[in-house]
């Protein structure tokens, strides 16, 4: 019977999500992740035929990381698309090596914004949505588009830049941007 790894697929993800979020994701090598693990590069190489899986392993745990943190709303009353801009706002500030990794790099490609939208993941999100502020689910479509747009710009120039963040700013932004896109929505059916 062969003896069990030490090194396991999901303790070299770890060590490489790690170095992503501490370092950037241009930083995860074989080197790098082995010394994280003090091992010797065979056992990632062994787990990993090339670095580049090995970065699409930790981009996907990357992905659920920043799921997660987006759906902690601080303040639900607000509105839920509200609480996710902000806190996507917010990932950019406190997880900037992370926020380019999964937005600003060549591991977010082949989706659409239009696959986005129609994306599993965001269905609950919109439905909720739909229930606070009324209309078609393609108008909310439009709503969280908007929102989602805003955000990300203003998370971009958080993350590249040394901006300095003032919440109530961002939030009286994101609240104006939020508004005006509930406000275009219903013009559009009048």
């Amino acid at each position: 019977m062969p003896a069990k790894p030490k090194v396991t697929k999901e303790m070299i993800v770890d060590a490489a999500f790690e170095i992503a979020r501490k370092e950037g994701m241009e930083n995860i090598n074989a080197r790098t992740v082995s010394e994280k693990l003090s091992c010797s590069t065979q056992p990632v190489m062994y787990h990993f035929a090339t670095i580049e899986e090995l970065k699409k392993a930790a981009y996907a745990k990357a992905d659920c990381y920043h799921s997660e943190y987006l759906m902690n709303i601080e303040d639900p009353k607000k509105g839920a698309i509200f609480g996710i801009g902000l806190n996507y706002i917010r990932f950019a500030i406190e997880e900037p090596h992370l926020f380019r990794f999964l937005f600003q790099s060549n591991f977010f490609t082949g989706t659409t914004l239009l696959e986005m939208m129609d994306a599993e993941e965001l269905a609950p999100v919109l439905l909720a949505m739909q229930g606070a502020v009324g209309g078609s689910i393609e108008q909310v479509k439009e709503i969280f588009l908007t929102v989602f747009l805003f955000a990300h710009g203003y998370a971009s120039i958080i993350a590249n830049n040394s901006l300095e963040y003032d919440e109530e700013l961002v939030k009286a932004h994101m609240k104006r941007a939020y508004t005006g896109a509930i406000l275009a929505a219903q013009e559009e059916t009048k």
